[in-house]
């Protein structure tokens, strides 16, 4: 035996390939907005959902100049507490100046707290706008985990229940205010086109509804029903016309002229119409 086969021999066999791993789900960087998200907030308007937790939300937004930019705002229960509200401008004034863009006053207490973060350049597929962009993240998320004071090191032995928030099952974004209204000034021209198909159908049927009624009531006679003047003696004389002869006249040729009873009625209420007899319980609905 050589040494060579010796070699072979002792070689521990090769194990086989573990079977590849089905490729896990991957979720979407960002989500979609939902109804109650607001459109826009100061002068930047919400794109999509990047993140969210018990103390606000954060969303990608730009400007009308095209400028782009991560907005954290705070939800509903938070921005009604007015520690968390202090939290949250304590964590924006602690940021870098050059990377707060815009922020509301911390004056309003009627509304959620937000701030926009970057500055973020356009994503032309390079690493610096990628890079922008998770920093921006990033510093949102501190913004708001100050607020839910979930990165503060215990002090001392962890005894107890844990600490919550009383306000953490209220996460609707807090309230905001848009003036000017956002619309139109988000249309895009596709948008812009099925809104000027939409009224310009409506207009047309508008018109035709009305050409329509003209068309048929133009030839109708107007009916309005004879004044009724009281004589001196405050009676009412009211003709009837009846279809058929009254009883007692005979049948009357076609060059006979027409019976016209006419019948005087004393208006209610008038001297010697005498008082009403009893009203009968069903005569008094």
């Amino acid at each position: 035996m050589t040494a060579t086969d010796s070699q072979t021999d002792t070689a521990a066999p090769a194990e086989p390939e573990a079977p590849a791993e089905a490729p896990g789900r991957v979720l979407p960087d960002v989500l979609p907005l939902l109804p109650e998200d607001p459109p826009r907030v100061g002068d930047f308007w919400l794109r999509a959902r990047l993140g969210a937790n018990a103390a606000g939300y954060l969303y990608t937004a730009s400007d009308e100049t095209g400028r782009d930019a991560v907005v954290a705002m705070m939800t509903e229960g938070s921005s009604d507490d007015a520690a968390a509200r202090d939290r949250f401008v304590t964590a924006v004034d602690e940021l870098p100046p050059d990377v707060v863009l815009a922020h509301n006053d911390a004056d309003d207490d009627d509304l959620a707290l937000w701030v926009a973060l970057g500055p973020i350049r356009p994503d032309d597929g390079s690493s610096a706008a990628a890079d922008e962009q998770l920093i921006a993240e990033r510093r949102g998320e501190d913004v708001l985990s100050a607020v839910l004071m979930d990165r503060i090191p215990p002090m001392g032995r962890v005894r107890g229940p844990d600490f919550r928030h009383y306000w953490e099952n209220r996460r609707r974004p807090g309230l905001f205010r848009i003036w000017p209204l956002p619309w139109p000034s988000a249309l895009r021209p596709a948008s812009w086109l099925a809104l000027s198909l939409s009224l310009l159908t409506m207009a047309i049927i508008m018109v035709l509804a009305i050409l329509i009624a003209w068309l048929l009531f133009r030839n109708s006679p107007e009916v309005e029903p004879d004044p009724v003047i009281p004589s001196p003696s405050n009676t009412v004389t009211i003709t009837v016309t009846p279809t058929t002869p009254p009883p007692g006249t005979g049948s009357t040729g076609p060059g006979s002229p027409s019976v016209s009873p006419t019948t005087t009625v004393p208006r209610p209420g008038s001297p010697g119409t005498g008082s009403p007899g009893p009203v009968e319980p069903s005569d008094r609905f």
